[in-house]
């Protein structure tokens, strides 16, 4: 029975050590030079409607290093652009290709897809979901403080797809996570509830970031204005002004705190030049980490385990 990769909220703990071994295993093997192309022969399809930098080129190149390779798709290139069906799009492109990676817009899309392909689904970003990005974040997390297990996550700033995929993984394993967004820029109202409900280590909303970075062992930011909303960029940055992670809301976590960001960054906006280029950063460690995961999620998904 074929799995897909959609939210980290369809994930048990189990999947998500699964994935944390096998990527350890893919870049040590990456690291010492050694040839691993266990997908030799195998073809994954690139659906991406949004640009994308890290996503592409991570999910290009792990699965070239894999032995397979990929064939990059949009709107323009497709027929799925001139209207065609979601669900026959997913069934003739299940014949073609052994695993679909989509970068979209709508999260329904993505599912819709899934619910006829045939062949393993992952979401590469949605408005709604980045649950690729987390995943390795979270596997970052284990390399710099050996485990994720009772670690206080401090994400500051605008309540988007990152944000979402953070609440999922509380909800899943035993971190505490605490959120700092502006009043009617929270997370996902749903995903919000449900993972308060679910999340054993609990989930906090602050409007103070100063609260929500108190004592944490990660903070975490991202982008105020995200790809779509460009409109409401100065606005936003008018908001958002106080949840800037500098020097000072630094020195409000532990002594050891680690420093993340999904990139890209703007910087000077919602991180400075001396944070996010200083000792406490992982953000480039970070980026990285994406062709290990990812490595991991096709190869587990496209070979059944």
């Amino acid at each position: 029975m074929k799995k897909d990769f959609l939210s980290l909220y369809d994930l048990e703990r189990a999947d998500f050590e699964a994935v944390f071994e096998k990527a350890d295993k893919v870049k040590k093997i990456l690291k010492a030079g050694v040839s691993h192309t266990p997908l030799d022969g195998k073809t994954l399809g690139m659906i991406f409607d949004k640009s994308s930098t890290r996503t592409r080129i991570s999910f290009e190149v792990g699965i070239y290093q894999l032995g397979g390779m990929a064939l990059f798709l949009n709107n323009r290139d497709t027929q799925i652009g001139r209207g065609e069906d979601i669900s026959d799009t997913a069934r003739v492109m299940s014949r073609y290709l052994d695993a679909v990676v989509i970068r979209t817009y709508s999260q329904s899309f993505v599912e819709n897809f899934a619910r006829y392909a045939t062949i393993p689904v992952i979401n590469g970003l949605t408005d709604q979901q980045h649950p690729c990005q987390i995943l390795s974040d979270l596997f970052t997390i284990i390399e710099k403080k050996g485990k994720y297990e009772g670690l206080k996550i401090a994400y500051v700033g605008d309540g988007n797809n990152v944000a979402n995929s953070w609440i999922d993984a509380a909800a899943r394993l035993p971190i505490q996570l605490s959120l700092a967004c502006p009043e009617k820029y929270e997370p996902d109202h749903d995903i919000i509830n449900r993972g308060m409900k679910k999340a054993r280590e609990g989930i906090t909303v602050y409007r103070n970031p100063a609260d929500a970075v108190k004592d944490a062992d990660v903070i975490y930011t991202d982008v105020w204005t995200s790809m779509g909303q460009e409109a409401e960029k100065e606005e936003r940055k008018k908001i958002f002004r106080e949840y800037q992670v500098n020097e000072e809301m630094l020195s409000r976590a532990r002594e050891d705190a680690i420093v993340m960001h999904c990139l890209p960054a703007h910087r000077g906006e919602e991180i400075t030049d001396d944070v996010i280029d200083g000792s406490h950063s992982v953000v480039f460690d970070q980026a990285e980490n994406r062709l290990h995961v990812q490595k991991a999620i096709m190869e587990i998904l496209i070979l059944g385990g």
